[in-house]
């Protein structure tokens, strides 16, 4: 086998590597906020188990990809459950509900496995976008072996199985260190919350841009207009929560 071959395959690897982390930030973001109400002890076991259940659905997934990109229906929940997140945080603790009610809230337990699920939930809804991308990049790459897996070459597949795997353990690395910022800093909880609605903006924007939906240009999401937008706003809101955050841990203390 030529070396240029394999040359290519590592280099495609690499970057899928990188796209599947840099996919990944808003998406370990997310995850943080809804295990954050577990109990310590939990919130890395709802991590694991929820991303083990999301690994297999994008093992299936990659099997029938061509298929499964007509679901946009998959992105519209999951861009409407980010923004009800978002919405529903905003909304209660600006309703001025009184410290007792809330402590009370608070201490009911949240169960472990609604969590896992909503992991699993929100992960298979962001998987479409980065699998496709995947999808797009290994095609690119020469044929390698003669077996065809899921309707794509062996070794494309593999390639874009790996880089999958590898986006899934950035995301469980990352979730787990937002949420130790989210708990050395609980003030920051709000600015999260903010990010998450932005993320569900995102998922609502390459909903509308779907050739079935065609609200939007099927380009617009790719758009470099759009992709400076969102990556300003993201770190908009995560420095200046952070900064704030700070600011007023500092005067508590």
């Amino acid at each position: 086998m030529d070396i240029s071959v394999w040359g290519e395959y590592v280099w495609v690897f690499l970057i899928l590597i990188v796209l599947e982390g840099v996919l990944s930030a808003d998406n370990a973001v997310v995850m943080a906020v809804i295990v954050k109400k577990l109990p310590h002890e939990q919130q890395r076991k709802a991590l694991f188990y929820g991303l083990v259940g999301a690994f297999v659905f994008r093992l299936i997934a990659m099997l029938i990809i061509s298929y499964l990109v007509n679901f946009w229906e998959i992105q519209a929940i999951g861009a409407m459950y980010l923004l009800y997140l978002a919405i529903k945080h905003i909304w209660d603790k600006n309703k001025g509900k009184d410290k007792e009610e809330k402590e009370e809230k608070e201490a009911k337990p949240t169960s472990f496995w609604g969590t896992v699920a909503r992991v699993e939930l929100t992960d298979i809804a962001f998987a479409l976008d980065s699998m496709l991308a995947a999808a797009a990049l290994v095609v690119t790459l020469p044929a390698l072996g003669t077996y065809e897996i899921g309707g794509m070459n062996a070794g494309q597949f593999t390639v874009m199985f790996l880089g999958g795997l590898a986006g899934l353990i950035v995301i469980r690395f990352a979730a787990t260190q937002v949420v130790k910022l989210l708990e050395r800093y609980p003030t920051l909880e709000t600015a999260a919350f903010l990010i998450v609605g932005w993320v569900g903006v995102k998922m609502a924007v390459i909903t509308l841009a779907n050739p079935q939906v065609g609200i939007l240009p099927e380009s617009f999401p790719d758009s470099a207009g759009w992709e400076i937008t969102f990556w300003a706003v993201m770190i908009i809101l995560g420095l200046g929560g952070y900064i704030i955050a700070r600011k007023k841990e500092k005067q508590k203390g």
